[in-house]
This record gives C-alpha cells, structure tokens and sequence, in this order.
C-alpha cells in the first residue's frame, strides 16, 4: 500500500494495525532526510490517536522507529520537531526507557551520564536527562530550575553533572572517523557539541550551575571562553557559550562576576556579547546598582597587595609579580645575595616548575586585567559620569590595577563651593564627587596647561588623554542634519579595517559577494551604551572575486538606544563627548588603513586611486594630526635634532646633509625639496630609546623615525633611498 494511502488509512481508522505499519514502512522505506522526518511524523500522528492501554502495546515499534530516526542523516530543523514528538510518546509509554538520540554518542562530555544510563539505567536518571533535554532557551524558568535540582537530586547525578562540565571545560572532543580524540588536523570534525545536541548540552550547563553553585563557576567561565570566542566552535558553540554566560549571571558569588568580567574582552561574538550585558545587567539588579556599578566593582584584585605588587618564596628566591605603570606588569626574582633577575633562576626552573608555570599564568591573568581596565575607563570619556570620593577611592585609587591606571589620568574633583578642579593622578584629600577630564569641557589655555605638564613631567598617560583630539560639529554636518560625510570617499585596506573594528570593539558584518556583503555597517556604542555611531562602508576593485581587498568609506551616522529598539537621531542632538568619540574613532580607521599613507602604494603607474592619494596623503590634516603637531612642539626642542627641525604648516620640515625634507603630519608621507620629489622610505629607523613620547601613538613614532634617518641622510646606507637621493 503506498504511504498517502496508509496515512490517509490511518486517520480514518485510529486502529493500533495501520499505525503499526506506518512505523514499519518508516523504518523500512531506506529513506533518509526531510522524507523521513514525513513518513516518521504520518506514524506519530497516527499514535498520539491511541488510547494510553493501546500506545503501551506499541511500545517495541515507537523504539526501533526511535532509533532509525535517531541514526538517520535529518536536518536540525525536521529532527528537533520529531523528536520532541516522539520522545513525549516514548516518556508515556516507558518512564525508564531513554530514547536513542538524547544523550550523543560519541562526544566525551556526555560519558558520564550516558555511562550512568548503560549500566544502572533508572526512572530518576531518565527523567533528569529528559529535562536537561528541553531547555530550549539561554535562561530556563523558575520552574525549570526548580525541577532540575529535584530531579538531579532523585538520581543522586550531582557528582554526574559536574564531570561532565569539566569535560566540556578541558577534554578535548572525540572524532568519530578515529579510535582517538579529536586534533585540529585529523579530520574535518570541529565540534565539540554535536549539532543535535546543543540542548542538552545548555541543560547540563545550567544543571551544573544550579547543583553546583560556586563551585562551578571556573568550568562555567571555561566553557564560555571555550566555546564563545571566534573559531573554536561554528555550530552549537555559541548556544552553550550563552547558556554558561547566564548560568554565571545566575550565581550569586563574587567569583562568577569576576568571571563575567573577565568574559568581555575575548567574547567579540555579537549575540554572545548581549547575553554578557544581560548576565551584568541581572546581577546589578540583584544588587540594586547599576550595570557600569557591577562591572568596576568586579576588577579583580588577583591577590595584588595595594601597591600591586604579590610575591612568592620559592626556596632561596622571592618571586615577585608587580603592575609597573599602566601597561607593564613584570615578574622578577630576587637571590639571596639581593641581585634581581627578570628570568627564572635554573634552581627556581629545576625545583618549583609548577609554581613557575602559576606565576606565570598570574602575570598573564594581570595584563589582560590592566589592558581591559584602560579600555574600560578610556570609554567613560563618552559618557556623562561621577562618583562619590569614597566610592571612587575604593573602586579606582586604591585598586591595585585600576589603581594603576588612574595615576597616569587627570581627573578633576568637585569640591564644597560646587566648583571642578583637576589635579593628575589620584591625591589625597576629600571631595564631594570626582569625575574623568576631557578637553572637550576645558579652556584652549587649560589644555595647553596640561599639555606641557604632561611632557614636562614626562608622564606617559594610559591613553591619549591630555592630547586627544577634539572633534565638533562643523557646518556642513549641521546641514546635512542626519549624517556626516567627514570620512567619506576615501579607500582603504578593508581587512586592516575590519581588524581596527574589532580592536576598538566596534561590531561590522564581513564585506564579500554573499548576501548582504556589499553593503558594510559597523557600529560602536558610546555613552554607557545609549548611544551607537554607524559607519558605513563597500567594497571597492573586487572584480568579481570573493575577496575585498579595498573598500571605500561613505556616511557616518547615530542612534539612539530607545529600550531594546535603537532610532536614528539628529546629529544636533548627539551629546558633544559622544560625537567626540565616535568620530576620533573614525578617524583612527581611515587614518590607519587609508591606502595615502601606504609607502607600498607608490610605485603603481597608472592607478585610478592615485589622485586619491595624492590629496589624502599630503591633504590639510585631521583632528588626530593637528594633535600630533602639538606633540611635536613640545617633543622636538628636547631632541638632537631640534636644529634641524621646524614645524611649518602641515609638516615637519627636516633639514638633512643632502636635501631637504617635508614630512606629512597626517600620512607621515616624505616629499623633497626643491623639486617635490616623493621619497618611499618603508620603515624608518627606531626612535632612540631614551626618547620620550608622551602617549602611544604609531604614526607619531613613525614621522620621529623618519625624522632622525632623514637629518642624517648623508649617513644612510640604503640603497633604495640612497637612490632615491641621487647619491
């Protein structure tokens, strides 16, 4: 009988024969795919019909159809209706009996449990995997947590529960075409969840964060960072990644929010991301703080004593770990003759390896904290903050990261008259509220003040604070009232950009001939997050290839966050520090990546980008330029050159042995007089050691280093520049 007539028999006449054989042709059919998941869900149709006393008899076929269906080849979509269809039919027919599919086969992490189930299978233990099996979601119910901890505790699967999290956390997954684990080469067998089981997989997640408590939070962090960042898992990866960043929202210990801290450099996955601001954002609630309260409140410490500083007695050695500033965190050991080193000593290597590798693991753990807390406060200059002297004290002065940070800032304190007074660095004193400085709120001869203290004392600022560049709404971007043409029209090396994107945390899809990739839109939000900067961007030359080798630069935008919905905004109405911001991040990208300042660029003969870069690369200069040349001012009197030396305009004009040079502020590009000749210097020579710059700055360095070869041309050996020269 052909399978519409079955079906169709079946629903006429709900006899336990008809749907028996509807089971029977579905095992037997040979079919495989979406045609399976049709004949298997004709059957069950046919048995959710039968009356209870009937369904238990066709107990023997609902399995065998069971396990056809759990080792056909079906896609996600077909099997994730089906077996939910078929598993609750299962469930009312044999409480104990676990189907086939629910637990994988081969994936390590699930050995425990299915171990469990193998050899002392129980109605308990049945029940438990089944729920662990439902969660469909990142954050399950009350009742679900509920029933979980009882149904966990009915099959005494506790201890089950948290071998399996450490397998997710550390064991490496199980390739299925080998008798051995899984290794990046061996195979083309990525994951460590098997598609078809990422439910389970979040259940068990959650199962071990509910029994398991703060114990569970270093595999739970594990988990996430494992299967969170970009490239260790394409599939079910992020799904669990999200169900172990909320479980440690969940956990109402200090180590869980440390751990989400932690999550948010290396978590660059979009959705993720968001479930990291929800996981904050719920525990702040539990607190009754704010989200940016939670998130400085839960620096780590890493058991640094107030000066930043912890040590360790290995035998006749001290160890010593210590935050050096705010982007040096050193480890030095100390004999017993007083001499310090900054390599392990052979008796500390021989005798205490372990305690080395920790150390070691401690100094890594310390720079990655010192790194995101520049980033983190260096974003507070977008927002409209303050905080009480004592609250920030604790949470900022006094720690011993942040702390280190701190030092090397402005900050300006208000005091009893109500009036803002900026002092550098972190003083005593009392204040009634303090708050981050930004030249955006300060007089031209305030800057210029702490500009030259900054160099004066040579303080090297954790970021450019005191030089940042200070961007304004210009009439043009008045007129166009909505968006801003500033960066437009320029063309830049697209996968530097895209890399920029990600270094100052903005997100941007991937520009390529698939769909939606010829249109880019990278956003970053300022402001605590209630604002977004979009900019817009396509490819450019890919010729029909798949690659984007260049792309051009169009529209910046805003919007504004509006509960979960954001709405574009006037560029009138942008707060001044948010558009500040946003656009100096612009600028950076196209500063960077433009192809004006790429010596490499020069030699190409006929290129349709070559009026492009000649008017970029030698253009009137930038907020980021015109910052530069204030640094020059105030660095270049200090150096052996200065003589040599004079600002005029937009360059730096150098006065070497053979020819005179005029260096772009903006591009750092080279041309000679008297002829305008351009010279391709690649890479200059490094700046002298001792020099002093006072913030991290690469196309600083980079016109410096051009600066001190060229007023010594007569020495260079280069044979390309000596060409170039005429010598």
């Amino acid at each position: 009988m052909p399978d519409h007539a079955l079906a169709a028999e079946a629903r006429a006449d709900d006899g336990p024969g008809t749907v028996q054989a509807l089971m029977a042709r579905a095992c037997e059919s040979g079919e495989e795919g979406y045609r399976l998941a049709v004949l298997v869900e004709e059957a069950l149709s046919g048995a959710e019909r039968l009356d209870a006393g009937t369904l238990r008899e066709m107990a023997p076929p609902l399995k065998r159809l069971n396990g056809v269906f759990a080792r056909a080849e079906v896609p996600i979509g077909y099997r994730q209706r089906v077996d939910r269809r078929l598993r609750a039919l299962l469930a009312s027919v044999d409480e104990a009996y676990l189907p086939e599919g629910v637990l994988p086969v081969h994936d390590v992490w699930a050995a425990p449990l299915r171990e469990r189930v193998r050899v002392a299978p129980s109605a308990e233990l049945t029940r438990f995997v089944r729920h662990l099996a439902s969660l469909s979601a990142p954050r399950p119910s009350r009742a679900w947590h509920r029933a979980c901890v009882t149904l966990a505790d009915e099959a005494a699967a506790r201890e089950d529960v948290a071998e399996c999290l450490r397998a997710l956390a550390e064991d490496e997954p199980h390739c299925p075409r080998e008798d051995g684990p899984h290794t990046a080469t061996s195979c083309g067998y990525h994951h460590l969840v098997d598609p078809h089981h990422g439910d389970v997989a979040r259940g068990l997640v959650w199962a071990a964060a509910l029994t398991g408590g703060p114990d569970a939070v270093p595999r739970l962090r594990a988990v996430a960072l494992r299967m969170g960042t970009a490239g260790r898992d394409l599939y079910e990866g992020p799904k669990v990644a999200g169900a172990a960043i909320n479980a440690l929202g969940a956990v109402d210990d200090p180590r869980a929010l440390e751990a989400l801290w932690r999550l948010r450099a290396p978590v660059t996955n979009r959705a993720l991301r968001k479930q990291l601001d929800t996981a904050l954002q719920a525990a702040a609630e539990r607190q009754g703080i704010t989200r940016a309260q939670l998130v400085e409140r839960s620096v780590p410490a890493h058991g640094l004593g107030p000066d930043g500083s912890a040590e360790r007695v290995l035998g006749d050695h001290t160890a010593r770990v210590a935050v050096e500033g705010a982007a040096t965190v050193r480890v030095t050991f100390t004999g017993p003759d007083g001499r310090v080193s900054r390599t392990a000593p052979a008796a500390v290597k021989d005798r205490f390896p372990d305690e080395l590798r920790r150390l070691k693991a401690l100094a890594k753990e310390v720079r990655a904290t010192l790194s995101g807390e520049r980033a983190r406060i260096e974003g507070l200059l977008s927002e409209d903050r303050s905080w009480p002297y004592a609250e920030w004290c604790e949470f900022y002065r006094d720690h011993p990261i942040t702390g280190a940070v701190a030092r090397g800032l402005v900050w300006e304190f208000q005091g009893e008259d109500g009036r803002w007074r900026a002092s550098l660095g972190a003083p005593g004193g009392d204040a009634a509220r303090v708050r981050l400085w930004h030249p955006l709120r300060a007089a031209v001869g305030e800057v210029r003040a702490w500009r030259e203290r900054v160099v004066d004392e040579q303080v090297r600022q954790p970021f450019k604070q005191a030089f940042r560049e200070i961007y304004l709404l210009t009439p043009a971007e008045e007129g166009t009232a909505t968006y801003s043409n500033r960066y437009a029209a320029h063309i830049v090396h697209y996968r530097r950009l895209y890399a920029l994107f990600k270094e100052r945390g903005w997100q941007s899809n991937f520009l390529g001939r698939h769909e939606g990739g010829l249109h880019g839109e990278a956003r970053g939000e300022f402001g605590g997050g209630e604002w977004r900067a979009c900019f817009y961007h396509e490819p450019v030359d890919h010729d029909g290839d798949w690659t984007v080798e260049h792309a051009a630069t169009d529209q910046v935008r805003f919007e504004r966050r509006h509960g979960r919905r954001w709405r574009e905004a006037p560029l009138a109405d942008v707060p001044p520090p948010v558009f500040s911001e946003a656009m100096r991040d612009v600028d950076l990208f196209v500063g960077v990546t433009s192809i004006a300042a790429d010596p490499d660029w020069a030699d190409r003969g006929e290129d349709r980008h070559a009026a492009y870069r000649r008017e970029a690369g030698f253009g009137a200069l930038t907020a980021s330029a015109e910052v530069r040349r204030a640094a020059l001012e105030r660095i270049l009197p200090r150096t052996r050159i200065a003589g040599r030396c004079a600002l005029d305009g937009r360059h730096l004009v150098v006065r070497g042995e053979l020819r005179t040079y005029r260096i772009h502020l903006g591009s750092a590009n080279v041309l000679m007089e008297p002829d305008g000749a351009y010279l391709c210097v690649v890479q200059g020579r490094r700046l002298p050691g001792t020099l002093y710059l006072p913030f991290e700055d690469e196309r600083l360095s980079l016109i410096l280093s051009k600066a001190f070869l060229l007023a010594a041309d007569h020495k260079i050996t280069d044979p390309s520049i000596r060409r170039q020269l005429g010598v």
